[in-house]
Parts: structure tokens; sequence; C-alpha cells
């Protein structure tokens, strides 16, 4: 069991591989969560290779490093098969995991009290770039296929309870078992290793939705760049619709982005972002 640390922040993978550098989308997020957060603890998990990237940098704006001991992703190129393994990674008593490619725009303090309704909170559905709720199903047909809930884990809470420990315990149980379950118990099944969301969504149904979701709290969500979501072009967003920056604010078609963003396209973050974030957290990085 890991040893808590600090009370609540929070952390994500970065697991680099030969098309992107996760190392960097990281150290921006962790940038993003100083400038707008003042809950900010910020942690990253990496693996060994990962980790021989890591300057001293990143050390200043990073406030815990894990490095995995059991690479379960290390002959992926999809570096997914780890993130079960947060629970006991995590240094927090509180934590909000996040995938990499996503950026705050404003505070979200608030939310802490509401995700301590219930041990572990799943983000369920997506918002466009208008703030609607996404009916689309483009990118969900095995989750209508199996009647799953439709978990999305790039934004997600737990704390450390026997409820969030039976939840990751069973995510380990079903990520090691998947072959024999998706055989047996799961349609149209083309996943010969889970996604994160496949996974979380497959334990939720095991364990009951209602212990690992909240929809009453239906602000809990983030904004999804998924081209079929927004209806885009089949190509990165930002080079199809207008994309404006100031400061942390996100403007997309002119419409400020309150919710977190999700950018989905991981070139979205170029060396300019990467250096008006050093400029604005220099005091981290003196």
């Amino acid at each position: 069991m890991p040893q808590h640390k600090s009370q609540q922040g929070y952390l994500t993978f970065a697991q680099n591989t030969d098309s992107v550098n996760y190392l960097d989308l990281a150290f921006v997020q962790a940038m993003n969560i100083k400038c707008t957060q003042k809950i900010n603890e910020y942690a990253v998990v990496v693996d060994k290779q990962t980790e021989l990237e890591i300057t001293e940098e990143h050390k200043k704006i990073f406030d815990h490093i894990i490095v995995l001991e059991e690479d379960y992703a290390e002959n992926s190129k999809w570096k997914l098969s780890n993130e079960w393994q947060v629970f006991k990674l995590t240094p927090f008593k509180e934590t909000i995991k996040l995938e990499s490619d996503l950026l705050f725009t404003r505070s979200i303090d608030h939310w802490w009290n509401t995700f301590r309704l219930q041990d572990i909170v799943l983000s369920t559905g997506c918002l466009d770039y208008k703030g609607n709720q996404s009916r689309v199903r483009t990118y969900r047909q095995f989750f209508d296929d199996n009647g799953l809930p439709d978990i999305y884990n790039g934004l997600m809470y737990f704390r450390y309870t026997k409820t969030a420990w039976n939840f990751f315990n069973t995510a380990e149980s079903v990520f090691k078992n998947w072959s024999e379950l998706s055989d047996r118990a799961l349609k149209n099944c083309r996943e010969s290793s889970p996604s994160t969301d496949v996974l979380y969504a497959v334990t939720a149904n095991l364990i009951g939705v209602e212990n690992c979701t909240l929809p009453s709290a239906d602000f809990i969500k983030f904004v999804h760049m998924k081209p079929a979501i927004n209806e885009f072009p089949n190509k990165a967003w930002f080079e199809s619709v207008i994309s404006e920056r100031d400061g942390d604010m996100i403007r997309v078609n002119n419409l400020n982005q309150y919710s977190p963003v999700h950018y989905f396209e991981k070139t979205y973050i170029t060396e300019e972002i990467i250096n008006e974030y050093r400029t604005r957290c220099s005091r981290f990085l003196e």
C-alpha cells in the first residue's frame, strides 16, 4: 500500500512512445494546474525509460515522480495498461486522476467537496465544444453493444477507502483475465487488451455503477475534442476551426471553454505553449 504524503492532488501517467512525448504533456498539465488551482500538488507516473528523460526543470514542477515497478505496457505502443495500478501508486489520500492531454481553463477547487459524496467518481459522458452533452456514439459502439455505462476516465476521483480498493482490485482482475472475459461475456470485442475507459466501464458494471459514479453532479465532465463529437473534419481540430488562447482560457470558434478541455490531438501542445507556461510558472522554476 502507498505511503500517502499529501491529502489531495492530481495524478497522471506519462509513458513516452516513439511518436508522443507524454512527459511534455504532463509538464504542461502540471504547470496549468499550478496556474489555475489552489489545490495543485501534482504527481506523475513514469516507466523506467521515461524516467531517464526527466530533467531538473521537471522536478521543480512535479511534486511527486513515481516510477513503475511493474510495467504492463512495456511492449505496447498504446500505453494504457498500467492505469488500474493508480490506487497503489498515488501519493495522495484523495486523488483526481487525469489523462495527460487535458487542461483546465479555470479553478475546479470547489469540485473536491462534491467528489467527497462518493468514494470513487468516474465521469460519465462528455461535452462538445458548444457545452452540450454529446449524443454521438461513433466511438462508443462497443459500450452500446454490451450495455456498458458511458465511462470516461479522462477525469476521475477516488480516495483511500475500501470501496475504491474494491474497484481497482476488480479492475486488476478484469485486466488480467481479459482474454477469457472478452471471449465469454462480451459482444463484438476487438480489443486484445482493454482501453482504460472500457476496463473501468466493465468494472463499474461488476461492482455497481451506483458505487462509482455521481449522476447528480452532471457538471463533472470535460470537453472532448475528438472530431465526430464536435462535427469537425477528421483532422486536427485546431487546424480546421478558430482556435485561440487567452492565458488558460481556450476558445473554440469564439466560444470560451469553461469545462476542462481534453484536447486529444497531442500536437496541440507546441513549444510556444510550453514556453508560455514556463514564464507564468517562473516562481516554481527558479
